[in-house]
């Protein structure tokens, strides 16, 4: 649990000078910027005390708070100028034609989407508990493996509901469509069945920190459900001219709702994740589809749960989340472009074997694959997934490079075979190389 913040006995008459020399002398807008609750700013050094130094922080973001509220709960919002910054080259990179500049080849979004997609499936997944390597989670997609336990029932029910939303994305939401999200998410992985795709009937639901066996967030009772997601769904559809709130600030609004709300027995991180995806794809920011935020919350997931605790313990303030998945979206951001240089220097490193007579592009990145993973074994269903290509395609890529000497097939039932590394491999790629 978080440390109270204290309360000021000063007035706002009283304040307001500090607040503005505060602000003159440098000291206070790397606070404002940087959103930080009272258990970071009391080790701020100051000319004031770290009471007065909190209390000026305050006043400043009630003085340009928005409001929002949802059923009898209200909540707010202070726009930073760090948020300002990071919203234009959202609006630049992310949303628009401008996005083109990301450098993905018509010809290579599908692959790029494929992967990413599998990328945001397997991290919203694991956030939740979900237990396996990447290597096999990939695996299990690519080749449409059956889910050997829950872990990877997770992983798979994610990947269809993000291919859902993607084929959904211009539809307005529902409470009926976000049910429809819960029961593709949460299906075979929570223990009641009777809980999946549907909201929560009673009040025992509580977030808990399981270190300290303490309750962290008690969620408002289910009798307050139905409104509060009704209301959602209008500022999920709605674009109010008279109140103009940034969309990706709403996808924000909409992520944090989810989980603060909590109105399932389990799987309420996964869904607000997957709406709020659903959410930036509806309003056009097309690149969300190429992004796996969900990897980079993983990676700091303390942060992610702080950011719903500062919100909370400091009187509503959405700020603390805001900010927090802004900067997780901009990291995000970088991932892709540092994946996509990666990829595309592959794709580089793959063209030596597009020199053999007879190889297509498809087939040389395969050679590349079993070129870096000698003990890559290869499926035609992997193969279609991987390039999107039909499954005679895949099989005759695959039986091509077969005939060419470079693979081998193994076979596994009557009629199905998988492909691995020839006894050849490494001697017909080295006259390849020279």
């Amino acid at each position: 649990m978080l440390e109270q913040a204290p309360k000021t006995e000063k007035s706002t008459d009283e304040l307001i000078p500090l607040m503005v020399e505060l602000e003159l002398n440098g000291t206070l807008i790397p606070i404002i910027n940087d959103y930080l609750f009272w258990d970071k700013v009391k080790y701020r050094v100051s000319t004031c005390s770290p009471e007065d130094l909190w209390a000026s922080v305050k006043l400043f973001r009630r003085l340009r708070y928005s409001q929002i509220s949802f059923g009898k709960y209200s909540f707010a919002f202070m726009i930073t100028d760090s948020m300002q910054r990071l919203l234009h080259e959202f609006d630049l990179h992310i949303g628009g034609n401008l996005g083109s500049n990301i450098g993905i080849a018509e010809s290579d979004k599908t692959k790029f989407i494929v992967s990413s997609i599998m990328e945001e499936a397997i991290s919203s997944s694991q956030i939740e508990g979900a237990v396996t390597t990447r290597k096999k989670a990939k695996e299990m997609i690519l080749q449409e493996k059956k889910p050997r336990n829950k872990s990877e029932q997770m992983i798979l029910n994610n990947f269809e509901t993000m291919k859902h939303i993607v084929q959904h994305k211009q539809e307005r939401l529902t409470p009926k469509g976000i049910l429809e999200i819960h029961k593709l998410i949460s299906a075979g992985t929570l223990d009641n069945p009777g809980d999946v795709g549907n909201f929560r009937e009673n009040n025992d639901i509580h977030v808990i920190d399981h270190a300290k066996s303490e309750i962290v967030h008690t969620p408002p009772p289910h009798n307050e459900l139905s409104q509060i997601i009704d209301e959602l769904c209008t500022f999920f559809n709605s674009d109010n001219k008279s109140h103009f709130i940034h969309p990706i600030i709403k996808g924000c609004v909409i992520h944090f709702m989810i989980g603060w709300l909590h109105p399932f027995a389990d799987g309420n991180g996964r869904t607000a994740r997957a709406l709020f995806y659903w959410y930036m794809l509806r309003a056009g920011y097309w690149l969300t589809e190429f992004l796996s935020i969900s990897r980079i919350i993983q990676d700091s997931k303390i942060q992610y749960e702080k950011a719903f605790l500062y919100t909370e313990t400091d009187n509503n303030d959405l700020g603390y989340f805001v900010h927090y998945h802004l900067k997780t979206m901009d990291k995000a951001y970088a991932a892709l472009k540092e994946y996509i240089n990666r990829k595309q220097r592959e794709v580089s490193q793959a063209a030596s074997f597009m020199k053999i007579p007879g190889v297509n592009d498809r087939m040389a990145q395969i050679l590349k694959i079993v070129y870096d993973d000698g003990d890559r074994v290869l499926t035609t269903k992997e193969i279609e997934n991987r390039f999107n290509v039909s499954n005679f395609t895949a099989r005759m890529d695959l039986k091509t490079l077969v005939t060419m000497g470079y693979l081998e097939t193994i076979q596994v039932t009557k009629q199905k075979k998988n492909f691995i590394k020839s006894p050849e491999f490494d001697k017909l790629v080295a006259k390849v190389k020279k």
